[in-house]
């Protein structure tokens, strides 16, 4: 099994008044060599909103685009006629396909807004650009992994266009977990969204990361309650 660290506190970051976000890959403004990818996971933004903050139109094509709130309510508007508002326990996802533009605001002129913003290179090039969202039940995830991004018709959860799997849970202090890759070969990205958590010798803290490759299974052991983020996408 090889491991790749991102600790949290190394991240890239940057301030722009309403938006402060971290980067756990190159972005923007933020360039390190050595973390522009994670197989074929692009992007991996992790955003505060401020009250009244707005993404304008812009657009986006062939990729995958998944957000993952955690506080506040987020609006979204597209030129495939795609519209709502997520909130914590909702998921996004936009295949930008041939092209597609969109706007995102904070629903709210005061309260903040906390997500994950998440890039995956598409399996199909110029598909019809689509969006989807879908709330899940925050309960059916304790102690248990929970598909909420999945080509996989059995899994019932949000489709995306690559061969590629998002999973969330909420692990109570001194239980295990196993990770059992959905598509031999894959890496796995595990992030510490909250909490602390051991992977084999590796430790990880709120907002550490650890990319995983080499092996299609491993065991997750919470140091204290924690909740985990599992994105598993193909390595080339």
């Amino acid at each position: 099994m090889k491991t790749i660290l991102f600790n949290a506190a190394v991240r890239g970051s940057a301030d722009y008044g309403w938006l402060k976000p971290n980067y756990y890959f190159s972005f923007s403004d933020y360039r390190n060599p050595e973390k522009v990818h994670f197989g074929l996971l692009r992007v991996l933004n992790d955003d505060f909103i401020g009250g009244g903050g707005a993404f304008p139109t812009h657009p986006h094509d062939n990729m995958e685009i998944i957000t993952i709130p955690f506080s506040g309510a987020l609006q979204h508007k597209d030129s495939t006629g795609g519209q709502g508002i997520i909130k914590a326990g909702d998921v996004q996802i936009m295949s930008a396909g041939t092209g597609v533009q969109h706007s995102e605001a904070n629903a709210s002129a005061t309260d903040p807004v906390t997500l994950f913003q998440v890039w995956v290179f598409p399996k199909e090039r110029n598909i019809k650009p689509r969006y989807d969202q879908r709330n899940f039940d925050i309960a059916e995830r304790v102690n248990k992994w929970q598909t909420i991004v999945s080509p996989l018709e059995a899994d019932k959860a949000l489709w995306i266009n690559q061969d590629a799997k998002f999973s969330l849970t909420k692990l109570e202090a001194g239980k295990t977990l196993d990770y059992n890759n959905a598509f031999k070969g894959n890496g796995v990205f595990l992030v510490a969204i909250n909490g602390a958590v051991k992977v084999g010798d590796i430790n990880l803290n709120k907002r550490d990361a650890v990319g995983i490759s080499g092996a299609d299974n491993f065991t997750i052991t919470a140091t204290e309650d924690a909740e985990l983020l599992a994105i598993e996408v193909p390595m080339n």
